[in-house]
C-alpha cells in the first residue's frame, strides 16, 4: 500500500546507531519479563561462533545488530514465552515477517531486514531458497541455531538443571542438515566445548560483551527522516502490544506536535517533542499482557507493575547520549504539577514545557481513542475531562488551553488515519 508522507520536523538530533540499537534492544529485553537479554546472549553466541568462523568485520557488525534485534517482531509476554519454551512451532513464522518489515521501513536496518525475516527457518528448506542470498541464508541460519540454544537453555534451566551444557550441545547436533547448516553446526559446537563459554552468558558478562563490541563502522543517524522512522518503529512494536494500545503512541506524537506549533515552540523543539511522544511508552514492553489488558481496576502489585513503565521509558532512553532531554519528557507523562505523579513526584518547579505538553497529549489520545472496553469519547467530553485534571493540578492549564482553542483540530491529530503508519497493512506483512 502506499502510505502518504508527513513532514518530519527537525530535531538537530544526532546519535549513535549502534548506541541506539544496544538501548533499545534493551527496551525488547522487557517483553521477556522473566527472561531478559535473549538478545543479547544470542548476540554473543552468533558472533563467537562467526569468529570461529572467520567472517570479516562488516559480516560480523551486521551479526550482531541482526542477532540484537532478530526478535523486535515480538510485542507479547505470551509470544514470548511461546518462543523460549518450544523448539519449534507453527507460528514461528510471524514475528519474523514483521520483524523483516519494520527493518526496511528504516533506512540504516533496511539491510539487516532479509536477515530477520529467516531466522527461523529450517536450512534444508532455506539453503536451496533461489530468493534468498548465501551470505543472507548463512546469517538468519546461524542466528536460529543460537537462537534455539539460548531457548533450550531456559527450559532447561526452569526445570532446574543447570548442567545441561552437553544436552543442548546433543539437541543441536541432531538437527544438523535439517534445522541448521552442517558447518555452523560444527563451529558452534566447536565453540561451546568448554563451560567457559556457558558461563559467559552470565547477565554482568554478557552486558559487558555487548558495550565492548567493536563495530568498525561506527554508523550514526544524522538524518531527521531515519531517527523519526526509527522511532515509528519503536512505537509501533509498543503499540501492537495489545489492541488496548494499538496507534496510541502515534497519535500522542502528532497531538504534541500540534499543541508544539500552537505553543510556538522552536521547530528542532517540535521535532524533539515528536521523538519523544512516538517513545514515551516504550517501558509498556515489560507489563505484562494481562496487566495492560485488564478492563477493570488494577490490584496493588498491577498497579506497581504499571506504574513502572515510565521509569524504564526514561531509563533507556537516557542511556542513549544526545537523547538525555527527551528521556526526561518521555519519562514524565504521569508526572503532575502537584507532585503526585510518577515515578518522581516531581512538581510543577521540575516539568519542563515539553513534558506537560506530552503529558496532556497522552491523556487526550487515552480518553479519544476507541478501546476494546470502551467507546472514544466525543469532542467535549475530552475537554471536561482535560478542565477536570486541570483544576486538580494534574495537568497544565496553558496547554489545556491550547487544546480548548482548537479543539476539533487537536482531537483530529490525536487519532492517527488508519493505514498512515508503517508501510504494511493487515495482519502479517507481506514479503
Amino acid at each position: 500500500m502506499n502510505v502518504p508522507t508527513l513532514d518530519v520536523p527537525e530535531s538537530g538530533l544526532h546519535v549513535d546507531l549502534r548506541e541506539a540499537i544496544c538501548c533499545l534492544t534493551e527496551a525488547l529485553n522487557l517483553v521477556g519479563v522473566d527472561e531478559r537479554q535473549h538478545g543479547e546472549r544470542v548476540a554473543c553466541m552468533a558472533t563467537e561462533t562467526a569468529r570461529r568462523l572467520g567472517w570479516d568485520d562488516r559480516a560480523m557488525a551486521d551479526l550482531f545488530h541482526a542477532s540484537l534485534l532478530h526478535d523486535c517482531g515480538v510485542s507479547s509476554t505470551r509470544v514470548h514465552t511461546k518462543l523460549v519454551t518450544e523448539l519449534d512451532w507453527d507460528g514461528s513464522e510471524r514475528h519474523c515477517r514483521v520483524g523483516a518489515a519494520y527493518l526496511r521501513s528504516v533506512r540504516p536496518l533496511a539491510h539487516l531486514a532479509p536477515v530477520i525475516r529467516w531466522h527461523h527457518s529450517h536450512w534444508d528448506g532455506l539453503g536451496r531458497n533461489p530468493g534468498v542470498d548465501e551470505a543472507t541464508a548463512r546469517m538468519s541460519n546461524l542466528i536460529y541455531l543460537v537462537d534455539r540454544a539460548d531457548a533450550l537453555l531456559a527450559q532447561f534451566r526452569a526445570a532446574g538443571d543447570q548442567a545441561c551444557f552437553w544436552r543442548i550441545r546433543d539437541k543441536l547436533a541432531a538437527l544438523s542438515g535439517r534445522f541448521f547448516a552442517p558447518d555452523l553446526v560444527d563451529a558452534f559446537l566447536d565453540c561451546s566445548r568448554g563451560e567457559a563459554f556457558w558461563l559467559a552468558l552470565d547477565p554482568l558478562d554478557v552486558a559487558d560483551y555487548v558495550t565492548n563490541f567493536e563495530n568498525p563502522t561506527a554508523p550514526r543517524i544524522d538524518n531527521a527522516q531515519d531517527l523519526h522512522d526509527l522511532a515509528k518503529v519503536f512505537a509501533h512494536i509498543v503499540d501492537a502490544k495489545s489492541p488496548y494500545t494499538y496507534e496510541h503512541s502515534r497519535g500522542v506524537a502528532q497531538l504534541a506536535v500540534h499543541l508544539a506549533r500552537a505553543a510556538e515552540l522552536p521547530d528542532q523543539r517540535i521535532g524533539q517533542i515528536e521523538i519523544a511522544g512516538l517513545l514515551h511508552d516504550l517501558g509498556k514492553l515489560g507489563v505484562p499482557d494481562e496487566i495492560l489488558e485488564s478492563n477493570g481496576p488494577l490490584d496493588a502489585d498491577g498497579r506497581a507493575i504499571m506504574h513502572r513503565h515510565s521509569y524504564d521509558t526514561y531509563r533507556i532512553l537516557h542511556r542513549i547520549r544526545g537523547l538525555e532531554e527527551i528521556a526526561e519528557w518521555a519519562g514524565c507523562h504521569h508526572e503532575t504539577l502537584i507532585g503526585d505523579g510518577y515515578p518522581f513526584q516531581y512538581s510543577a518547579s521540575r516539568l519542563p514545557t515539553e513534558a506537560r505538553i506530552i503529558a496532556v497529549a497522552d491523556v487526550f489520545q487515552a480518553l479519544a481513542q476507541d478501546r476494546p472496553y470502551r467507546k472514544g469519547m466525543h469532542p467535549a467530553e475530552v475537554l471536561g475531562m482535560l478542565e477536570k485534571m486541570r483544576d486538580e493540578g494534574k495537568l497544565d492549564g496553558d496547554v489545556v488551553a491550547l487544546a480548548a482553542a482548537d479543539l476539533d483540530g487537536c482531537y483530529a491529530a490525536a487519532l492517527p488515519a488508519e493505514g498512515n503508519g508503517l508501510p504494511w497493512d493487515g495482519d502479517v506483512p507481506p514479503d
